[in-house]
Order: structure tokens, then C-alpha cells, then sequence
């Protein structure tokens, strides 16, 4: 998937043979191995009349098959992956990656529904599990060299709510969501976390957890939760915002680099899906990370990585609405939108 525009993308991704091949090539690069016991002695399976395979209820389908000679199991390219399970074509699928990682702003649910002429219960489901490909790029070990921390708080705006809400909120200070986010200022890899608050004992072991403190200094803002995450680092540099201190002119320190990327993630949600729910945040959060992190490919290597990615990745729709706020009777569910099935109907379900 080199640069190409999305009518280049839908132009050869047409049929489903060329789908199947693209896939097969990412992940196996011309030698097909088992995933289930990764022995490489396999058959391909050929169908009966040379064209399409038909499935147990005849309908035609384009699915390569084939066989493993020491486990004696058939398996697919999609065995293993976000793509298995799902009855979506292929070429559907390699079409969303691409308006994921092309679009800037993200892509909401309602948007895929209407470009690829799928429900929108199936739509909603492909960007959480496109999304959870994205968060496999933070595999790569700790970080280490000069580390930007900083937190961002994602929700409404207390302002605009009803009477009875804004006494609620400013009861309770306020309903947002905080969120961490540590950026690699050489590499320019950034990793975020929703964390229940901004406290020093929750953030610190999630830095710890991703930075090499021996080996890095770390740069924040003036807030006192990091004074004693700072200790434990070669140095610790600050700035001062309340001052109107935005750059360090001694040593240097900034956090603009994270402040632009919480810019970004606040425009997109807002303007993109107006609204997200706690629960499925870090989701969206881990989407942006995977978009910033690779700011520098274009959309075409871009979304050969996330392809690549998809491999080692599942997450199922009863999983996803185990954590929705509609399990959890924060919201009513909304009429025509889709949900977990209920005895003799089906629910709809949230964004």
C-alpha cells in the first residue's frame, strides 16, 4: 500500500482475490506459516473447481485456505488476527485501515458505515478493533534519553451543562478524564495512559513501567506530583506555566511537544466523535499515540505498519460493551443503535 489516494485504494483493492493476496504477502512475505503451532510445512488448498470456494451454507467466497502437515489443522491468514471471525470482506477491511490512518482527525463509526455500506453495529466494531492494532506499536521496550511528561483532562465543558449538572460537577469538581502521555523527544514516540488521577503514586509507576529512569531526564511542568517521580531520573527539568513559561531558557526544557499533541486529540474527539466515554477513552487515546508516533510515514507505509500490526490481536464485541457505560447503566440506550442481544430481540447499542 504505497501513497496512493483512497479511489487508487478502492480501485485495487476491487475485488477480493487482490485483498487476500495484499494480507497473505504483509504477514508472510511469501512463506506461509501455521499459526497455531508456526510450522512452516503447509499446503495450500486449492478449490474443487479451480475458481471459488463455497462455504457449509454454498455461498461463494474468496477465502485462501490452507493446511498444516504436523498439527493436521486448516487455517487462513486472518487465524490470529483483528480480521478473524469477522464476516466483513477483506477488501473492507484494508479500505478502513487506510481512512484511519490517512484521515488526521480520526474516523468515526457513522462515517465508515456510510463508505463502506456496512451497519452500523459492524463499523463500530472494525474501529475498536483497528484501534487495538494501533496500540500493539508500544511493544518496543523502554524509553530512554529525554522524556516529556505531561496531563491532559478529556470531557465536556462544565459550562454548557444543565442547571442541575453543573451543580453536580462543581460538587465534584469536575467529570473529565485525566490522562498521561510520555514522549521520546529523540524518537519522537509518544505513549499515553488514562490514569484515574494526576496523583504522584499513579503516575509514577506508569512512567517507571515505560522509561528507563537510569538513563533519562525527564521534562514536565511545575506540578508537585512530579518532584518525587523527578528524583529518581539522571535530572529533572521544569517549566513554569503559571508564569507564562513555556520554554526553559537555562536548560532547554519544554513540554510543547506533548501540549501540541493533546491539542490534536482534543480538536479530533470533539469535532470527530463529540464525545467519548470513559470507559473506551483509552482507545481512542492509543489511536492518536499510533498516528503521532508514525507522523513522519506517509499514509501508504503508515498503514502497511498497522497491517502488520494486526497480528496477536483480538477483541470481541461482548468485550467491548462488558466495558461500555451501557453495562454498567451509566446511559440509556439510545434507540436504533446496536447492543448486546437480549432473550428473543436485539438491544442497540452505544458509540
Amino acid at each position: 500500500m504505497e501513497q496512493m489516494t483512497f479511489a487508487q485504494v478502492a480501485k485495487r483493492f476491487s475485488d477480493e482475490a487482490s485483498a487476500w493476496e495484499y494480507v497473505e504477502a504483509l504477514r508472510w512475505n511469501g512463506h506461509p506459516v501455521c499459526p497455531r503451532c508456526a510450522s512452516p510445512d503447509v499446503l495450500y488448498l486449492r478449490p474443487i473447481d479451480g475458481n471459488l470456494r463455497k462455504t457449509r451454507t454454498g455461498t461463494a467466497t474468496y477465502r485462501r485456505v490452507w493446511k498444516c502437515r504436523s498439527c493436521k489443522r486448516q487455517f487462513s491468514v486472518l487465524i490470529g488476527t483483528i480480521f478473524e471471525g469477522s464476516k466483513i470482506p477483506l477488501r473492507k477491511w484494508v479500505m478502513a485501515i487506510y481512512l484511519m490512518v490517512a484521515g488526521k482527525n480520526g474516523v468515526a463509526a457513522l462515517e465508515l458505515q456510510r463508505d463502506l455500506e456496512i451497519t452500523y453495529k459492524s463499523a463500530w466494531h472494525m474501529v475498536h478493533r483497528i484501534r487495538a492494532a494501533m496500540s500493539n506499536i508500544n511493544g518496543g521496550g523502554k524509553m530512554r534519553g529525554i522524556i516529556v511528561a505531561d496531563e491532559a483532562f478529556i470531557g465536556g465543558n462544565p459550562q454548557k451543562a444543565n442547571t442541575k449538572r453543573r451543580k453536580t460537577l462543581e460538587a465534584n469538581h469536575s467529570d473529565k478524564t485525566p490522562v498521561l502521555t510520555i514522549v521520546d523527544a529523540r524518537t519522537g514516540e509518544i505513549r499515553s495512559q488514562v490514569v484515574a488521577n494526576v496523583q504522584s503514586n499513579t503516575l509514577g509507576p506508569i512512567i517507571n513501567a515505560n522509561v528507563d529512569r537510569l538513563g533519562s531526564i525527564l521534562y514536565t511542568d511545575s506540578g508537585t506530583q512530579y518532584v518525587a517521580i523527578g528524583r529518581r531520573f539522571v535530572n529533572h527539568y521544569t517549566v513554569n506555566h503559571t508564569e507564562g513559561e513555556y520554554v526553559n531558557k537555562t536548560n532547554g526544557a519544554s513540554t510543547n511537544i506533548v501540549e501540541s499533541h493533546f491539542s490534536q486529540l482534543k480538536r479530533s474527539i470533539d469535532g470527530t466523535h463529540h464525545g467519548v466515554s470513559p470507559e473506551h477513552l483509552n482507545r481512542y487515546v492509543r489511536e492518536f499515540d499510533f498516528c503521532y508516533s508514525t507522523r513522519k510515514m506517509v499514509d501508504g507505509e503508515r498503514g502497511m505498519q498497522l497491517m502488520r500490526q494486526t497480528e496477536g490481536v483480538r477483541v470481541t464485541y461482548r468485550s467491548l460493551i462488558a466495558e461500555g457505560p451501557f453495562a454498567s447503566g451509566k446511559r440509556r440506550i439510545p434507540p436504533g443503535r446496536p447492543g448486546p442481544r437480549t432473550t428473543g430481540a436485539s438491544s442497540p447499542h452505544p458509540v
